[in-house]
């Protein structure tokens, strides 16, 4: 059944003329690249505030999310230095001085009374990650972002602080921002359980200020599923690569040893969910696409891409061209194929949906409930610009189904949210006539996609 159908659909705001995306009567073929993962980026740059001595993050992402990050790390009191050039790779860089948290029992005179002011803007990597980090600086901290993100879910994060014994002011509606953190003896860790249903963020936000923990900290998961399960993953992963001991002893519990972080220098690989879209246009194109330094292991949810596109009929190949990374490439087909049921493709779901608008066969996806409190409603905004472009979709409990493709060109409404904005330039691929409004939103994670995209297409 159809549980959640929203029928009114927002206006299109006059003042904006839109982004007419490009159209493509003939294959598009290419090669491009894709810039640094968001999501192992402003992991790296939290670990390096909480390393030990200065630390260097490689080809970090460069974008409204990470800015954010090194703005809010700034403020909480860690150093910051750019580098324009790294050794002998050429590559940018960021240098991070870390915050130098000492124990309770080693400078028990409280750090300065100045409030301290964090600025999310619609970063869930930065409201769900820094709460954690802030009361281990024992100051009073104050999170705050744009409108869009006072609506995002915050409670789960909240009800772990208070806890692990840190106060919680909350200045709007319960569980969500605008709020302060003050932990005037900081948080020693221990056992904390949350429910994590409504995003997988909450448990990482813990996970990765455990180490700084003098008890470490065990977090189970109170619920029956954590979405982006792989999210987690990651962020266990990226601490066992810096030398902290994790575990997890049970289904939805998870343990981290305290210990400190040593100065380290990393890499961040290619945001392999960005890289979604570029593949897409081959396949609604029917052309052909290659991704060089695609990693050939990752815990990003963008290594479901290869199977995703196989899914929808597309021809797809990784070529090993080293130990660690090789060249991926897709081909599209004359047609694309509804492979019927999509199961949890979290952050990937606008895309997927792209792909599922333009198939002629019915397409149901499932187990993305928490989409509804991403950006925007994901699943309400994914619904009413389908059927704004004529298509046939409906919501469900979990989810949402398309039932006829898209025809109709209109102007796509982007909700602030960079995913809408490249849904709606994937289908205006095929659909000529396509406007995105406020496609300025993909400088979340990609400030120059538009540029990257009219390369990659002809325009």
């Amino acid at each position: 059944m159809n549980t959640h159908q929203h029928t009114a659909a927002p206006s299109v705001p006059e003042s904006d003329p839109g982004w007419p995306a490009p159209h493509r009567s003939s294959p598009v073929h290419g090669q491009v690249t894709v810039p640094a993962s968001k999501s192992l980026t402003n992991r790296y740059l939290l670990l390096a505030a909480l390393a030990q001595g200065p630390s260097v993050v490689v080809h970090p992402l460069d974008s409204r999310d990470s800015s954010l990050m090194l703005g809010a790390l700034e403020a909480l009191g860690a150093g910051t230095e750019h580098i324009e050039r790294w050794d002998a790779s050429g590559e940018a860089a960021v240098r991070l001085t870390p915050l130098g948290l000492t124990p309770l029992s080693l400078n028990p005179r409280p750090p300065s009374s100045e409030p301290v002011s964090v600025d999310c803007g619609l970063a869930g990597t930065v409201m769900r990650f820094l709460p954690a980090v802030a009361a281990l600086t024992r100051r009073r901290v104050r999170f705050d972002g744009d409108p869009e993100a006072r609506i995002r879910p915050m409670g789960a994060v909240l009800e772990g602080l208070r806890a692990l014994s840190a106060q919680v002011q909350e200045e709007g509606t319960a569980g969500h921002l605008p709020f302060v953190v003050h932990a005037p003896e900081g948080i020693s860790g221990g056992e904390v359980s949350i429910d994590a249903s409504a995003s997988s963020q909450f448990v990482s936000g813990l996970l990765l200020a455990a180490p700084s923990m003098p008890q470490g900290l065990t977090l189970r998961h109170t619920g029956t599923e954590v979405p982006s399960l792989e999210h987690v993953e990651m962020t266990l992963q990226v601490l066992a690569e810096l030398g902290v001991e994790t575990s997890s002893p049970a289904p939805f519990t998870w343990r981290v040893e305290p210990g400190p972080i040593a100065p380290f220098t990393v890499r961040v690989e290619p945001d392999l969910s960005n890289a979604g879209p570029f593949l897409c246009a081959a396949a609604v194109t029917s052309g052909e696409v290659s991704m060089p330094g695609w990693p050939l292991e990752s815990t990003q949810i963008g290594r479901r891409w290869p199977k995703l596109l196989s899914d929808f009929g597309c021809e797809v190949s990784l070529t090993p061209t080293s130990e660690t990374t090789g060249t991926l490439t897709v081909r599209g087909p004359t047609q694309l194929v509804s492979p019927g049921a999509i199961d949890g493709t979290a952050e990937l779901t606008p895309t997927v949906a792209a792909l599922a608008a333009l198939c002629a066969g019915e397409t149901t996806f499932t187990s993305v409930g928490h989409l509804r409190g991403h950006e925007t409603d994901r699943i309400a905004a994914l619904v009413r610009e389908v059927r704004r472009l004529g298509g046939t979709a409906e919501e469900t409990a979990d989810g949402f189904r398309i039932l006829s493709p898209v025809r109709s060109p209109a102007t796509v409404l982007s909700y602030a949210d960079h995913r809408m904005a490249t849904f709606a330039a994937v289908l205006g691929l095929a659909v000529p006539g396509v406007v995105v409004e406020d496609i300025g939103s993909t400088a979340k994670t990609m400030p120059d996609f538009p540029h990257r995209w009219s390369a990659l297409v002809g325009a």
